[in-house]
């Protein structure tokens, strides 16, 4: 289930699309016009916008850039407009998708489902400058390329990596990595800890050794 701002000032349409989102197991929340939208935005967590263009007081165009201006969240526009240009504007402003009037409202949900889909994995993802952790799909990539590594090397940087910035003790990382009841020592660390520098190349610098404590992933600039 997804949290949805629809917006569109032609009622009909508003309440025929959020009662169709309600069915497919959405939360829907409705706007008459891009203010509303806008007001609406700020006070709530959602998921995704689907915003008309052609609204008073406010239309999507502009609604759109002040919610990009809170935070990023992905947006289909609703147009009765097919021009090029009005398509090419609504891309560069940070639109997902484009759906002309009239529309199927099951081929909506769909190209819903599909930005919902990629934002999912996308949210999975680590990123330092061109160095990708991604959980989901169990893999590193650096400046575009694959980097295959040990098990254990991945789950190091994992844990490193999501606590990048913060201190972590020898213990903390054994615990983590290899259990609890893994009986370990210093050595074993710190040999997993040069092959994970050996691996990540020059972004092996990132990860800092603190004498007495243990290692800190350094945040980048």
């Amino acid at each position: 289930m997804a949290k949805l701002l629809v917006a569109d000032d032609e009622e009909k349409i508003r309440e025929m699309l959020g009662k169709y989102a309600l069915h497919e197991g959405h939360e829907v929340t409705l706007a008459s016009n891009g203010s509303e939208a806008l007001q609406l935005f700020k006070n709530g967590d959602f998921d995704l916008v689907i915003l008309d263009v052609m609204m008073p007081e406010m239309d999507g165009y502009e609604a759109l850039k002040r919610m990009k201006e809170i935070r990023d969240v992905p947006c289909i526009f609703l147009t009765a407009l097919g021009q090029e240009y009005d398509r090419i504007y609504g891309f560069d402003i940070g639109a997902e998708d484009y759906v002309t009037k009239p529309f199927s409202l099951k081929e909506l949900m769909m190209r819903i489902k599909v930005i919902l889909k990629r934002e999912s994995r996308e949210s999975n993802k680590i990123i330092v400058k061109d160095l990708v952790v991604d959980e989901g799909a169990h893999t590193v990539t650096l400046n575009g390329e694959r980097v295959e590594m040990a098990n254990k090397e991945y789950e190091l940087l994992l844990y490193l990596i999501k606590n990048r910035g913060n201190a972590l003790t020898r213990q903390s990382i054994i615990s983590k990595v290899w259990g609890y009841e893994y009986d370990s020592d210093d050595r074993t660390l710190d040999t997993h800890m040069k092959l994970l520098r050996k691996d990540l190349k020059e972004y092996g610098n990132y990860i800092t050794t603190i004498r007495g404590v243990g290692y800190r992933f350094e945040k980048e600039d």
